[in-house]
């Protein structure tokens, strides 16, 4: 069958699917081949995005992949499956690994990055197609703007209207009819088949009845005779039907429905661009370390535990950890961020990233579809796919709308030849009906401010996983912070220096900072690196080294014995602290943070404060919050003393400290209970389940998989601002969706009695449903410039 890529495929193995149709050429179209999905056996679901021309399936055990297919192709459609990116193989185990690159090679179809690919591909071949056919269009509307202005403007000015000029206007009037609207016609005749009428049976009937009214007055009525002329109105006129032709509404409607059509299709690329560019971010090839030797391999040739080497200006292949090198990575168009970070080994670095300097060794954690890259095309796609409550109602009356305008259309011809019994004035009227009412704007009013917001979105590294969640940013007015990783860094810093009478800060540093570093505690290493850092210099290393449990540690740095810990470490080796080192300890602690005494040769020299550091842009991004209507409360199993002391840091009123994991599932309730809608912001396991409760959940993406997969909305930067610029892209993309869907209704809805009533000619009425269109994209593409 064609475009079918695997035959007989069990829905055991692909419960869920993904159709590129074709041929659709309105909203309901869209909505015929949902209907026709959904009323399949086996099929759960079916949705049909006419923007993006795609459809998703899910379908249960006995429906197969070459079923859906035949279905949408006996609605008159084509349909072709969209390759699926199979999950990547589970790490390789420990040990060195043999080089399989032979292997891979002759055995493609398993390689770990290979569906990726097909997906990239199809994708490739969608575009082309989709440009091939906006060439097309492009060349079929110039054509047909070059023999229908002449037709509308002998029509329009009797000046021009020379003996015989009728039949100039016929002889070009009837290449526009017949080969400019010819899709229009192909498609009614299409859907005729199929017992169906859409938009296209408006257009098609519409322009075939004046072209075919024309012609019989031209050769059998008064038309035809030299001398005829006759003036434009803009509403219907009243004369002799035997000597009025239509052939201006004929041509100029084709020809302003195809410069609709073009912009929109126009429009819907630069719409979707966004998810483009992501899919097209990534690597082509990459230099793997392969027994010692740098092979220059594919992308889709990448394993898991895989070494490969990124030079400067390279982008780097996949996710992965550094394991040797460091650089400068440019990770703006996965972040957003513009300011390179600093790698070093042991940091993790995302696919498609830009190494700026240095050379970097990086082992691929993550390949193919687990990638970050990946996934965030995927939750884009997603997103796009989707469909608000809104555009539901819109889909369902567009369902309707078509056989019922042309009832309206026959309605309206009746009685106005009962009334008027003047049988120009009747068919024009009616005709202006067919052609005003098509509902393209409907179709068009979520999909396109959808594919707009979330592509912004991903370029500002804010990724949403649907349509319905816009709907709940507007509804939010209570967001939940969870503290480690969200509104702090989640690592242990230096802070505060005290230092005792006769002790410079500088040697305080260097010797407790190295003492310190031969410790693998977190609390040692945060004061080992604030150290190194604030010496700006190597710190010397001990002579000998003791842990103490519980306490701290000892040891001999540049000759001195050294003590680092609680101050009873000190106290049990006849050390006391001096009453301002003994109060800056007692302050440490009431603001939540941890206190390290420090002593050499006898005597204590200073207090190192260690704390979980607020992220800087935390205080600014709790004021947007408050700014968008949003009461934060802070939330975290840390003790009392730590949550206070980052609330008020942060400009945070009311706190929840010293809750258990499984207890951020009770508050969240608790708070829904009195009336709220909650908003969640975390990043960790313990978030997870919290997440998912809240009306919204936030994600952090520098956070868990867990977190991630429960979170309505990802964060992929990790800052907290990012989290008020979401809610206000959410809301802005859902109020672009409802004055959309308002224009839309808005237009139908007044435009029909005009047209019944005869005040709007068919000429006009086609140039106004051309443009409602146009206006619903362009409204869209006003949120490509959201910062």
């Amino acid at each position: 069958m064609a475009g079918t890529t695997t035959a007989d495929a069990p829905a055991a193995e692909t419960s869920e699917a993904e159709l590129t149709i074709g041929g659709m050429t309105c909203a309901s179209c869209a909505a015929r081949v949902e209907k026709k999905l959904n009323r399949m056996d086996g099929v759960t679901t079916a949705t049909v995005n006419y923007a993006t021309e795609k459809a998703r399936v899910r379908f249960a055990a006995g429906t197969t992949l070459d079923d859906l297919v035949a279905t949408v192709e006996r609605t008159g459609y084509t349909a072709q499956p969209v390759p699926r990116a199979a999950p990547a193989p589970p790490p390789a185990a420990p040990g060195p690994r043999p080089d399989t690159s032979a292997s891979r090679a002759s055995t493609p179809g398993e390689e770990p990055g290979a569906a990726e690919d097909d997906r990239t591909t199809a994708q490739d071949a969608a575009d082309r197609g989709a440009a091939d056919a906006l060439a097309a269009l492009r060349q079929r509307l110039l054509a047909s703007v070059a023999l229908a202005v002449p037709v509308v403007l002998m029509a329009m000015v009797p000046v021009l209207q020379f003996d015989n000029w009728q039949w100039l206007s016929l002889t070009l009037a009837a290449p526009v009819v017949v080969w400019g609207g010819l899709p229009f016609h192909r498609a009614t005749w299409t859907n005729l088949k199929h017992g169906a009428a859409t938009m296209d049976t408006l257009v098609s009937v519409g322009t075939l009845a004046a072209f075919g009214w024309s012609v019989w007055a031209l050769f059998l009525g008064d038309a035809g005779m030299a001398g005829m002329r006759h003036g434009f109105e803009a509403t219907v006129s009243r004369s002799d039907p035997s000597s009025t032709i239509y052939l201006e509404v004929a041509a100029g409607v084709i020809t302003f429905i195809l410069l609709g059509r073009y912009l929109e299709a126009r429009s819907k690329r630069r719409a979707g661009s966004a998810l483009r560019a992501l899919m097209h971010l990534g690597a082509k090839d990459v230099t793997v370390l392969r027994d010692g030797r740098e092979v220059r391999v594919p992308v889709g040739r990448l394993a898991i535990g895989d070494h490969f080497v990124v030079r400067p200006g390279e982008k780097i292949a996949t996710d992965g950890t550094v394991v040797e090198g460091s650089s400068a990575v440019d990770a703006s168009m996965l972040t957003g961020e513009s300011v390179p970070v600093d790698t070093a080994p042991g940091d993790f670095v995302a696919g498609a990233t830009l190494n700026v300097s240095g050379r970097l060794v990086v082992e691929a954690t993550r390949v193919g579809a687990d990638t970050q890259l990946a996934r965030m095309a995927k939750l884009v796609e997603d997103a796009q796919s989707g469909k608000a409550a809104a555009q539901r109602l819109a889909d369902r009356v567009s369902a309707v709308f078509v056989p019922v305008v042309l009832l309206i259309a026959l309605g309206t011809l009746v009685t106005w030849l009962l009334v008027t019994d003047d049988v120009t004035a009747s068919f024009t009227a009616a005709v202006a009906v067919l052609i005003i009412a098509c509902p393209c704007a409907l179709g068009l009013a979520t999909p396109t401010a959808l594919m707009v917001g979330t592509g912004r979105g991903a370029q500002l590294g804010i990724l949403i996983k649907g349509p319905e969640v816009l709907e709940t940013t507007r509804r939010a007015d209570t967001v939940v912070l969870d503290k480690t990783g969200t509104i702090t860094t989640g690592r242990m810093t230096l802070g505060a220096v005290h230092t005792a009478a006769g002790t410079t800060e500088a040697d305080l540093l260097r010797l407790a900072g190295a003492l310190e570093h031969a410790s693998e505690h977190p609390i040692a290493q945060a004061v080992a690196a604030g150290a190194a850092d604030r010496i700006a210099g190597e710190l010397p290393a001990p002579g000998s080294f003791t842990n103490v449990p519980g306490l701290g540690v000892r040891g001999t740095v540049e000759g001195r014995e050294v003590l680092a810990g609680r101050p009873k470490l000190l106290a049990d080796a006849g050390i006391d602290l001096p009453p301002s080192l003994s109060d800056a300890m007692t302050d440490a602690a009431s603001q939540g943070r941890t206190a390290i005494a420090v002593a050499w040769d006898g005597a204590a020299r200073g207090v190192l404060e260690v704390a979980d550091a607020v992220k800087d842009s935390s205080a600014d991004a709790v004021a947007e919050l408050r700014a968008l209507g949003l009461r934060p409360i802070l939330l975290t199993g840390d003790n009392q003393a730590v949550a206070d002391a980052v609330a008020r840091a942060v400009g945070i009123d009311e706190v929840y400290a010293e809750v258990m994991p499984e207890d951020k599932v009770d508050v969240v309730r608790r708070l829904q209970a009195e009336g709220r809608s909650v908003a969640m912001v975390g990043d960790g396991v313990n978030d997870a389940a919290a997440l998912a409760v809240a009306d919204l959940g936030l994600s952090m993406g520098t956070g868990t998989d867990a977190a991630i997969e429960a979170g309505d909305l990802t964060l992929v930067r990790g800052d907290l601002k990012v989290a008020a610029d979401a809610i206000r892209l959410s809301r802005r993309t859902l109020s672009t969706i409802r004055s959309n869907l308002f224009w839309a209704f808005g237009y139908n809805v007044a435009a029909l009695p005009l047209a019944a009533f005869g005040l709007l000619s068919p000429m006009i009425a086609g140039a106004a449903m051309a443009f409602s269109s146009v206006f619903v994209v362009t409204n869209s593409l006003r949120l490509r410039s959201f910062t």
